[in-house]
Parts: C-alpha cells; sequence; structure tokens
C-alpha cells in the first residue's frame, strides 16, 4: 500500500477491536479515553498539519500495554505500549514507513516517560492525551480515580493546601494543583495549548465554586 492509497481512518475499526482486547480495569486508561484522545488528535492533527497516518495509529495504540501507577515498571509503560504497536500494526500489514514515527509517539506521548517529542506527530499525540486531563473529563476523572483509590476529596481543615504541602495521594482536590494546572505549559502545538487553557479555566472555575461553598478561598 502507498501514500496515496493509504486511508488511516479505514483502519480505526481493527485499532479499536485489538484496543478491547488488550483492556486492562484502569478507569483512567479505559475505551472511552482512548477515544477522547483519537477524536482530540484528529482535530490538533488537522489544525497543525501533521500527519494522520501517524497520528491516528498513535492515539489508538497509545494505552495498548496498561502498566499500574503503583508499578516499577510505570515509566516504561509508553515504551511497552509502542513496542506492543508496531508489532501489531505490522501483523495486519499497516504500512512499515511509518512504524518508527508512530513507536516515538506513542513511546514520548507519558508523562512519566520523560521522553522528548521530536516530530510534529509526537506532539500532537502528546497532546491529544494531555487534554484528557483537563476540562469537565479531567475534572471528572481526577475525582473518579480519587474515590477509586480511597482518596478524600480535599483536607476540610485547610481544602487548598494554604497553610500545608500539598498531598495528592490522599486528597482529590490537591492533584489539580500536584499536576493537573502544570500540564497547559506543557502542551507542545499552538492548538493543544488554546484548548488546554480553555479546560483548565473550567477547572479552575469549579476550585473556586467548592472554595465558596466550604468558605476556603481557592488558590
Amino acid at each position: 500500500m502507498n501514500n496515496q492509497t493509504l486511508n488511516p481512518i479505514d483502519w480505526q475499526s481493527q485499532f479499536q477491536q485489538f484496543v478491547i482486547e488488550q483492556m486492562a480495569s484502569d478507569p483512567a486508561h479505559d475505551l472511552g479515553h482512548i477515544q477522547r484522545v483519537v477524536t482530540s488528535g484528529i482535530a490538533l492533527c488537522e489544525i497543525e498539519q501533521a500527519e494522520l497516518a501517524i497520528v491516528l495509529p498513535a492515539c489508538w495504540l497509545h494505552d495498548c500495554v496498561n502498566v499500574d501507577k503503583k508499578s516499577p515498571l510505570r515509566d516504561q509503560g509508553s515504551r511497552l505500549s509502542a513496542d506492543c504497536a508496531i508489532k501489531y500494526l505490522s501483523k495486519i500489514g499497516y504500512p512499515a514507513q511509518y512504524f518508527d514515527q508512530i513507536h516515538h509517539a506513542i513511546a514520548a506521548h507519558s508523562f512519566s516517560a520523560n521522553i522528548a517529542t521530536e516530530t510534529l506527530e509526537a506532539q500532537v499525540v502528546q497532546d491529544a492525551d494531555r487534554l484528557d486531563a483537563l476540562g469537565a473529563i479531567g475534572l471528572s476523572r481526577c475525582l473518579m480515580l480519587g474515590a477509586t483509590w480511597g482518596s478524600q476529596l480535599y483536607d476540610p481543615l485547610d481544602p487548598f493546601a494554604i497553610e500545608r504541602d500539598l498531598d495528592d495521594k490522599n486528597f482529590c482536590i490537591d492533584h489539580f494543583y500536584v499536576k493537573l494546572k502544570g500540564l497547559v505549559n506543557t502542551m507542545k502545538t499552538d492548538a493543544g495549548l488554546i484548548q488546554a487553557q480553555q479546560r483548565w479555566d473550567l477547572m479552575q472555575q469549579f476550585l473556586d465554586q467548592l472554595g465558596n461553598e466550604t468558605g476556603h478561598a481557592s488558590r
């Protein structure tokens, strides 16, 4: 198959089926997360004029190997997913000329892996993944995961950690400040940065309202 005849959209049903088969019981990285990253990836790809034949499979397959957040192998999860993705793409006959860039885009998307994004496509995939941690979905995911892991919503004595150290292992709201707010400035594409700021503005409104309801000024 050559570049003229390749339409990566035609491969989506295969990608989705593989992802469903690989799914682990991680509510933060379920099929919904993958589909949202794909949607954001396609939109960013169009705006930034990146190569969809790289971005689309990378978005679908970026979490095809799930490593528990508490595992010592956590920072290797994206590399393991990249390896698994290329093995799968080779098996189904996806054009091999894209493999190196797909592998890099998947490996570099992870926050914990700390791999520099060397291509526009890798930047698009990373931004698309990080956007899912912001906005209405990001807010909901944060609170859902906190409940799953047994965290309290906030410290009733100091909800916004004004006079204590941030502790997002025990308080969900602390994670907004430990990680999520900082994601805005990690965006690599102009389009991703605009969307990230818009999504954080919504989260800040939530925090301000929470402050009003608890009688504590938010950060």
